[in-house]
């Protein structure tokens, strides 16, 4: 399978597993404290290819992908859980599958710039995402289920109107997760 974007990864290793998986260039941030070189690099490379951040399921890989986000507006984004990318403790897109990284690349969401805000801050809370026990467990199997990672409530909210996920796909998620959860009591 052959990426044309430039993948935007955290190091040596990572961009090793993105070549195992797919024929793809890489730019390495070099973990979490991204240069203004590497900026400019990735903004060339969004201009000329397009960009997909593709950063460990992590705080710094949220804090390199929300960095790269606000310097380089359109990036796409790939995401795997912390359970695909967590082997012996250790957690990064290094310890994915081959199967695990086509499949985050194959489910790349585009971000908008400018978003409707379909989904508001009532319907986080009325499905239990921002608050209470269980939320953060609820934010976690609906990011799975979209595919744009986890995160936290605020985040959350923004992650799935900048990537135009609709009300409906909203909704039915949550029915899935739901659910699923009553099937297992």
């Amino acid at each position: 399978m052959k990426i044309k974007e430039v993948i935007v990864v955290e190091g040596r290793d990572d961009t090793a597993a993105i070549k195992r998986a797919v024929h793809a260039d890489t730019i390495e941030t070099g973990g979490s404290a991204i240069n203004e070189r590497t900026i400019q690099k990735i903004r060339l490379a969004q201009s000329k290819r397009g960009v997909i951040i593709f950063t460990d399921p992590d705080y710094q890989g949220e804090r390199i992908r929300k960095i790269i986000s606000r310097a380089v507006p359109g990036c796409k984004h790939a995401f795997i859980t912390q359970a695909d990318g967590t082997r012996k403790g250790d957690i990064g897109v290094e310890n994915a599958s081959v199967e695990t990284i086509i499949r985050a690349l194959q489910d790349v969401k585009s971000e908008m710039a400018e978003s409707a805000g379909e989904i508001t801050a009532d319907d986080m809370l009325e499905h239990g995402l921002t608050s209470g026990s269980g939320s953060k467990e609820r934010r976690i199997k609906l990011g799975e289920r979209l595919g744009i990672g986890y995160a936290n409530a605020k985040q959350m909210l923004s992650r799935l109107n900048a990537f135009q996920i609709s009300k409906a796909e909203f909704l039915e998620a949550m029915a899935a997760i739901e659910e699923h959860k009553e099937d297992k009591s």
